[in-house]
C-alpha cells in the first residue's frame, strides 16, 4: 500500500482557513511565523482575519494556500510520523508538494509564489483575459473547440485537464467566449466562465513565466525525498534539476491533473491525505481513480482524527 500527499491550488481559499490550527499546534503556528518573515507581511492575518478581497488577490492567495498546507502537514508530524511515497499538486500546489518533499525551502517557496501571483496578475490586463469550465467534451474536442475559437492575438487554449468530463479554457477574453459558444455547438453539457483575475495556464502568461525564470535562477534546489508528480508532464519526477524548468513552463502549460491521479494509481497508491483548505482534489480524485480513499485534513480536529486513527 502507497500513500500520497495532494495539495490544492488556489480557489481553495477561504478567511480564517489554519486559524485554529496555528493556536492548537505549535508547529503549525512556526509555519505561519516563518513564512511572515520570509515575506516582510503577515499572510497569516490575512489566513485568519482577511479581509477576504485582499486575501483573494492573487499575489496573497497563493502563499497563503501554500502556508496553510505545509501548516497542516507539520501540525501531522508534530505528533506522529507521516511516511508517504508520493506528492502531487494541482497548479500552485505543486510548489507546496516540492516544500512537503524537501526540494524547496518553505522561505523560498513562500516568496516566489507571491512573486508568481503578481506576475500572473501583471502579465495581461485586468479585463482582457477569461477562463471557463466545459463539461462533456473530450481532450481532442476541446483542442478542436480552442482551434476554432483562436484568432491572431487572440489565443484561447486548454488549461487544467481536471478529469470526469471537465476541461478548464483560458485566453483572451473574446476568445474565450467564441470558444463556449463552439463548445456548446459541438455538444459540451455546459460551458461556465469563470471569475478569475488572469487567464492562467495559457500562452498569455509568457511574461510571467519569462519573470519566474528570473527569480529562480538563484534558488537552490534540493534532491526531493519522493517523486512529485508534475502538472506539466504527469510523470513522476525525482530529479531536482529539472524542478526549475518544470515550474517555470507550468505557468503557460495545461495543468494535466486527471493524468497525473492515473499516474499515482498506476503507481499502487490507494491511500491520499488532501493537506490544506477545502475538498475539492477529493471529489476528483474520487471520479478519476475511485480506489484511491482520499482523507482531507485541514482543520485541529481533523489532524486529531487522523492521528488517533494511525495509532
Amino acid at each position: 500500500m502507497k500513500t500520497a500527499l495532494l495539495f490544492p491550488g488556489q480557489g481553495s481559499q477561504r478567511v480564517g482557513m489554519g486559524r485554529d490550527l496555528a493556536i492548537r499546534y505549535e508547529a503549525a503556528r512556526r509555519v505561519y511565523e516563518e513564512a511572515d518573515d520570509a515575506l516582510g507581511f503577515a499572510i497569516s492575518k490575512l489566513c485568519w482575519e482577511g479581509p477576504e478581497d485582499d486575501l483573494t488577490l492573487t499575489m496573497h492567495t497563493q502563499p497563503a494556500i501554500l502556508t496553510t498546507s505545509i501548516a497542516v502537514l507539520r501540525a501531522i508530524e508534530s505528533e506522529q510520523p507521516l511516511p508517504f511515497d508520493l506528492v502531487a499538486g494541482h497548479s500552485l500546489g505543486e510548489w507546496t508538494a516540492l516544500v512537503a518533499a524537501g526540494a524547496l525551502r518553505l522561505a523560498d517557496a513562500v516568496r516566489l509564489t507571491h512573486l508568481r501571483g503578481k506576475l500572473m496578475q501583471e502579465a495581461v490586463p485586468v479585463g482582457v483575459g477569461g477562463m471557463a469550465a466545459l463539461m462533456g467534451l473530450d481532450a481532442a474536442a476541446v483542442r478542436g473547440v480552442c482551434a476554432e475559437a483562436s484568432a491572431p492575438g487572440e489565443p484561447v487554449e486548454a488549461a487544467n485537464f481536471n478529469g470526469a468530463g471537465q476541461i478548464v479554457i483560458s485566453g483572451h477574453a473574446a476568445a474565450v467566449e467564441r470558444a463556449m459558444a463552439a463548445a456548446k455547438a459541438a455538444g459540451a453539457k455546459r460551458a461556465v466562465a469563470l471569475t478569475v483575475s488572469a487567464p492562467f495556464h495559457c500562452s498569455l502568461m509568457q511574461p510571467a513565466a519569462d519573470g519566474m525564470a528570473r527569480a529562480l535562477a538563484d534558488v537552490t534546489v534540493a534532491a526531493p525525498r519522493v517523486p512529485v508528480v508534475t502538472n506539466v508532464e504527469a510523470t513522476a519526477n525525482d530529479d531536482p534539476a529539472r524542478v526549475k524548468d518544470l515550474l517555470i513552463r507550468q505557468i503557460t502549460a495545461p495543468v494535466r491533473w486527471e493524468e497525473s491521479v492515473q499516474v499515482l494509481d498506476v503507481a499502487g497508491v490507494t491511500c491520499a491525505l488532501e493537506l490544506g483548505s477545502g475538498a475539492v482534489l477529493r471529489g476528483l480524485v474520487k471520479r478519476i481513480a475511485p480506489s484511491i480513499e482520499v482523507t482531507t485534513i485541514g482543520e485541529p480536529h481533523e489532524v486529531e482524527g487522523f492521528v488517533k486513527g494511525g495509532t
